[in-house]
């Protein structure tokens, strides 16, 4: 990985509009000519749809859009926004989900009962299972956004800032009314978002009469079950042992509860040239590990056990 991207590491300032808001805005996270190269492939993949039935008013999302073209590969350890992943989530994440969502115009002559708003917290039965309150982050996604949302009505994302501690917000229950406080996210090509996997969020109806195109990345951490199939095992060969640990490549499945330098290159890297960030712990603590804490012997048990 590229030392040049430890000049986007998390700001102390970032940090904490990213804690109290639930969200961040990094401008300008892709250059044009990748942005070009992005907004081709998923003209290509559209087009593809389209070709197979697809009707020109319907959006779709693509899942596991991370092996469809070395264009979005390139994308997850985008060097705008991958030290703002660590320095929230630390060293043993990896991506456990990515989508492309693509939303033409609507069709004007839609029913006007058509639900426009979905209202939700990502993870699913993960807010339905988990026993904390307000339920715990795990993970978070960046929303790279190809295409220009920078004026409301172009099916912009919809946010709560701060919604994130919230495991309730007010809910219309029509489809179609927006929570208090709800706003859209309105940015220009090329910016990345940051989300907290908690924030309220939802849809919106592109009324404009452009396409909209964001890209999703999802980082968690290694311990979490991917969201996607995730069919990027052929691509190992071609890729650096960081790009590696962040498509998932480990040496044992053990190792992503205690990891060993084999399974979690980005900590040996940050050791290098990040001191403080391979020595995290949680959001905002920080500590070291004994280099061999994935051995210690319990010793009260008979015989020894490892933990």
């Amino acid at each position: 990985m590229n030392t040049d991207c430890l000049t986007h590491c998390l700001q102390a300032s970032e940090r904490q509009q990213f804690e109290s808001q639930g969200y961040l805005v990094v401008a300008d996270a892709i250059p044009p000519d990748q942005l070009k190269r992005i907004s081709d492939a998923c003209d290509r993949l559209h087009d593809t749809k389209r070709q197979a039935g697809l009707g020109p008013h319907m959006p779709f999302s693509h899942g596991d859009i991370i092996g469809y073209d070395s264009v979005f590969v390139d994308m997850a350890d985008c060097a705008a926004t991958f030290p703002k992943v660590w320095g929230i989530l630390g060293w043993n994440i990896y991506l456990y989900h990515s989508h492309l969502d693509v939303t033409p115009p609507c069709d004007p002559n839609r029913s006007t009962r058509e639900p426009t708003v979905a209202w939700h917290q990502d993870s699913m039965r993960v807010n339905d299972e988990i026993e904390s309150s307000p339920r715990p982050r795990l993970s978070l996604k960046i929303g790279y956004f190809i295409s220009d949302v920078s004026c409301p009505q172009r099916g912009n994302t919809l946010i709560v800032p701060g919604s994130h501690l919230q495991d309730h917000i007010e809910l219309a229950g029509d489809g179609q009314s927006n929570p208090p406080g709800a706003e859209p996210l309105c940015v220009s090509p090329g910016t990345a978002v940051l989300i907290d996997r908690r924030i309220w969020h939802s849809r919106s109806l592109n009324q404009s009469d452009m396409t909209r195109k964001v890209l999703w990345m999802g980082y968690s951490y290694r311990w979490l079950q991917p969201k996607d199939d995730m069919t990027v095992e052929h691509l190992y060969p071609q890729l650096d042992p960081i790009q590696r640990q962040i498509l998932g490549d480990r040496v044992c499945n053990n190792g992503c509860y205690a990891p060993e330098a084999d399974d979690v290159p980005l900590r040996t890297w940050l050791g290098e040239h990040c001191p403080a960030d391979a020595a995290w712990s949680r959001a905002g603590q920080r500590q070291s590990y004994p280099p061999d804490a994935a051995n210690m012997i319990v010793s009260n048990q008979p015989g020894g056990q490892k933990r």
